[in-house]
C-alpha cells in the first residue's frame, strides 16, 4: 500500500509534471513501480458473456478533464452507454481525445500484433460514448450521474439543482469530488434525491487507479451504496466504504502527514531533504512528505487544509490541519511545486 501513496494521490495534481532537478532517477523509479504493478494495469473491455451485476445501464458523466474522461472511458469500456457532458465543444473535444489516446494503449497492449484488432476496439468503446453540451438534457433517461467539474462547492451546488429537477427519481447522484463534504452538495437537492445521492471518489488516472472511494452521507440510502458498490465492481475497481467524513480515507491520512512533516520543519527538529529521506528509507515510500506535497501542488493543499481547519467535520481549529506560514508564504510567492518549478525544492 506504502509503494502506491504517490498514485492515489495523482488525482490532486493530474497536470503532467517534470522531475525534480536533484534526485533525475526518481521519474524512472516511479514510472517502472507504476508499469510493473498489475494492480494497475489498465483494464480491458468486459468478455463476451461475462456474468457481471449491472445496476445501471446509462451513465452520464459531468466534465470532460481527466477525470471526467477516465471515468466515462472505464464506464464504456464494461458496455455502459455513456454520456460525456461539459460546458463547449472543444472541451468534449479534447476529452473525446484523451479517451482515444488512453483506449489506443489498452488495445496495443491487448492486441500487440494486430493492427485491425486495435482499432476495432477503439472504435467499439467510443461508439458508446455520446457528447453533449446540454447539461439537462442527458439526465432525463439516466440512471446514473458522476459529478467531476471544477472543485467549487457553489458551482457543484448549482448543477446538482438543476439536474434533480429534470433527473427521473429513481436516478443516483454522485459527486467525484476529493475535499467537499457530500452533505453539502446535496443540500442542493429536494428531500427525495438525498437518499440517493452519495460520493464515488475515483482516483487519477482512472482507467489504471483500482481504488474508489464510495462515500455515504447521512441521508445516503445503503440500497445506492450497494449498487454503486456492484457498479464499481462491474468496472473492474475495488470500491471501499466510508462516511461522510473530510477526506475520506486517503486524502484523510495522506494530508496530516504531510502538514506534520511541516510542522518538524518549522520547529527546527530536520530539514526538509532529511525529512524527506527518511521517510523513503525508513518506511519505504516512494516520495518523501515534502515531495508529494510538490507534486501534489502546494495551493491545492492549503485550499484543503483551511477548509478543514476552518469547517471540517471534528476538525475546525484542530492543530492537525493548522495553517503553516512556511506554506502560506511559498504559495502567496507563486512557488506552488512542480507545475510552477519551484516548491520545496526546485525543477
Amino acid at each position: 500500500m506504502y509503494r502506491r501513496q504517490v498514485q492515489l494521490l495523482r488525482h490532486l495534481n493530474p497536470q503532467g509534471v517534470a522531475a525534480p532537478v536533484q534526485q533525475p532517477t526518481r521519474a524512472s523509479s516511479a514510472a517502472l513501480m507504476h508499469t510493473s504493478n498489475p494492480a494497475l494495469a489498465p483494464a480491458d473491455s468486459a468478455p463476451a458473456g461475462s456474468e457481471v451485476e449491472r445496476p445501471f445501464s446509462k451513465v452520464v458523466v459531468y466534465g470532460s478533464g481527466l477525470m471526467g474522461s477516465g471515468i466515462a472511458q472505464v464506464a464504456a469500456q464494461y458496455n455502459y452507454q455513456v454520456t460525456l457532458v461539459d460546458l463547449n465543444q472543444n472541451m468534449l473535444d479534447k476529452g473525446q481525445g484523451y479517451i482515444r489516446s488512453s483506449l489506443k494503449r489498452v488495445a496495443r497492449k491487448k492486441f500487440a500484433d494486430d493492427a485491425s484488432q486495435q482499432t476495432a476496439f477503439v472504435d467499439n468503446v467510443m461508439s458508446r460514448v455520446k457528447v453533449s453540451t446540454d447539461p439537462v438534457k442527458p439526465v432525463e433517461d439516466a440512471d446514473l450521474v458522476v459529478e467531476a467539474i471544477v472543485e467549487n462547492i457553489k458551482v457543484k451546488q448549482s448543477l446538482f439543482r438543476s439536474l434533480d429537477e429534470a433527473a427521473p427519481q429513481h436516478t443516483v447522484f454522485t459527486s467525484n469530488t476529493s475535499s467537499l463534504p457530500i452533505g453539502q452538495l446535496l443540500a442542493a437537492t429536494s428531500d427525495q434525491r438525498a437518499t440517493q445521492f452519495a460520493g464515488l471518489h475515483f482516483f487519477n488516472p482512472v482507467p489504471q487507479m483500482k481504488l474508489v472511494e464510495v462515500v455515504k452521507a447521512a441521508t445516503t440510502s445503503q440500497q445506492v451504496v450497494d449498487s454503486l458498490t456492484a457498479f464499481c465492481q462491474s468496472i473492474k475497481k475495488s470500491p471501499v466504504h466510508c462516511n461522510d467524513t473530510p477526506g475520506f480515507i486517503v486524502n484523510r491520512l495522506l494530508v496530516p502527514y504531510m502538514m506534520e512533516a511541516l510542522r518538524m520543519v518549522d520547529r527546527g527538529d530536520a530539514s526538509v531533504r532529511d525529512v524527506d529521506t527518511a521517510m523513503k528509507l525508513g518506511a519505504g515510500y516512494p516520495m518523501g512528505p515534502f515531495e508529494l506535497a510538490d507534486y501534489v501542488g502546494l495551493d491545492t493543499l492549503k485550499f484543503i487544509t483551511d477548509g478543514w481547519y476552518k469547517e471540517g467535520e471534528g476538525l475546525v481549529g484542530d492543530g492537525l490541519v493548522a495553517p503553516s506560514k512556511r506554506l502560506d508564504a511559498l504559495v502567496a510567492a507563486g512557488n506552488l511545486g512542480r507545475k510552477t518549478g519551484k516548491g520545496f525544492y526546485e525543477y
